[in-house]
């Protein structure tokens, strides 16, 4: 028999049955082919996929699996022995291939549920980056906030403009129902309340400073929460019995304050501190997030340190005015000295003008009586003269002592006997020295040059100035050389 369809000829639907079977085979022949296409293309495109010979074994036995039904097609028509080798041959080989690839799958199947676990552990570190992330989008957010609320903390250096721009930023930026500060007093044993934002509360309320809470708040540099029944926090909002808000309290270091007061602020020293107190809207769910928290605690350094700046600014200014006060009234000090100065001097001109006049008339009577004169009596006639213009040499002094002030007194350099002037020295202050009774006795060194350069009548002042003390003291006998 050269071939058999293997169907009963008497049936009636062998050709409809017939034609389905090979129409199915058909279609997944092609399929099978297309697949190893598909895996061919996959393999391609993933360079770094690791189980490449399992897809060529899976290939292989889809294409295996392909070519059974393209030859199982045959049988429908003429179901030769070569037909029926090539049949068996391509299911043996697809069995063999089947088998392997089974084997294999075995040790892949490990491998597979690895990669689970990894898709678990990769999902697990995208969901932490995406948490860091989110911190990292908070953090900026926060940033932005500072930078913002630094700028217009900081566009002012009026301490009382800072302290309600704070209040007034933080209100808004964080949607706070209330926003208080509380000061500490003159005495340092109360804080005072000095600004709020909505003015829910009188200005000046008092609370003292030894309570437990606010011990609490001053040994911290952090945001601490306090309880809405605080009366830190008792500013007067309407509070629901239900859902009572959350109010958080930091501290605010006063760094380098000096009458810093409340419609008088007292003067605080650099360990002191105030209280900052923000309250979130009652009757809500929203809680104080760790970073609005930071974002308090750094705006309240920023408060500290734009105050210091305001502080040392006024310091400044008042140190300034000062200094021009000190300078106007030295001002006025110098411009009064010098206009007495010029009185002074004024005075001294004219009392030496007044004095010159009669001191000349001796001077010329005196020159008259050198006629026809014994040498007693010239010698006394000299001895006026000399001692008149020594006098008005003197009253010219009183102008000069003036001139010692401001370095101006000039000497009148030129050669004179110094014999002589130690002479007529002792012709002046011998009838000074016989009405007291006194002797005066010249001892002069053998080596004492006779002529000397220097201001003769600047010497006279300074020998007749010596011995008039010496006569003031009643001594019996006046030696020159030991006066001298």
């Amino acid at each position: 028999m050269d071939g058999c369809d293997c169907i009963e000829p008497l049936w009636q639907a062998d050709d409809l049955l017939v034609k389905y079977q090979y129409i199915s085979d058909f279609f997944i022949a092609l399929a099978y082919f297309s697949i190893p296409l598909e895996l061919i293309y996959f393999v391609q495109k993933s360079a770094f996929f690791p189980y490449r010979w399992v897809l060529i074994q899976f290939g292989a036995f889809i294409i295996l699996c392909g070519a059974t039904h393209l030859i199982n097609m045959w049988t429908f028509t003429t179901y030769t022995k070569t037909i029926a080798v090539v049949l068996t041959v391509a299911k043996v080989a697809t069995s063999i291939v089947s088998c392997i690839t089974a084997l294999m799958l075995i040790h892949i199947i490990p491998d597979l549920l690895s990669l689970k676990l990894r898709e678990r552990f990769l999902k697990a570190k995208a969901e932490e980056l995406d948490r860091e992330m989110g911190i990292i989008r908070t953090q900026e957010e926060t940033g932005r906030h500072v930078h913002m609320l630094t700028h217009e903390i900081r566009s002012t250096l009026d301490r009382h403009t800072i302290l309600r721009t704070t209040l007034v930023e933080m209100g808004r930026t964080l949607g706070l129902a209330e926003c208080a500060l509380w000061m500490p007093s003159r005495s340092g044993t109360t804080l005072q309340l000095s600004h709020t934002l909505h003015n829910n509360a009188p200005l000046g309320s008092v609370v003292p400073i030894n309570l437990p809470i606010v011990t609490k708040i001053f040994n911290s540099n952090r945001a601490e929460r306090i309880p809405y029944t605080c009366p830190l926090a008792s500013l007067k909002t309407q509070i629901s019995m239900y859902m009572p808000p959350e109010v958080v309290a930091v501290r605010v270091p006063l760094l380098q304050l000096t009458n810093f007061q409340i419609n008088d602020w007292p003067e605080l020293s650099a360990k002191s501190f105030a209280v900052m107190v923000l309250m979130l809207p009652p009757d809500s769910a929203r809680k104080w997030r760790p970073h609005e928290l930071e974002l308090v605690e750094v705006v309240a350094d920023q408060v500290a340190i734009a105050l210091s700046h305001a502080a040392i600014l006024e310091e400044s200014m008042r140190a300034r005015d000062l200094l021009m006060e000190q300078n106007f009234a030295l001002d006025t000090a110098r411009r009064e000295a010098e206009m007495a100065i010029c009185a002074r001097n004024d005075f001294l001109a004219v009392m030496n003008h007044e004095m010159q006049a009669p001191m000349r008339a001796i001077i010329s009577l005196s020159s008259l009586l050198e006629t026809k004169l014994t040498a007693e009596q010239r010698m006394m006639v000299e001895t006026i003269l000399k001692s008149s213009d020594l006098l008005a040499t003197f009253s010219n002094d009183v102008l000069d002592i003036s001139k010692l002030g401001d370095g101006s007194l000039e000497l009148e350099i030129a050669p004179f006997n110094l014999y002589a002037t130690f002479t007529d020295v002792v012709n002046l202050i011998k009838p000074v020295a016989a009405l007291k009774k006194l002797s005066v006795i010249v001892h002069l060194a053998l080596e004492l040059p006779t002529c000397a350069i220097g201001d003769q009548k600047r010497l006279m002042q300074i020998i007749l100035n010596v011995i008039g003390n010496s006569m003031l003291f009643q001594l019996p006998l006046l030696s020159l050389g030991q006066i001298l």
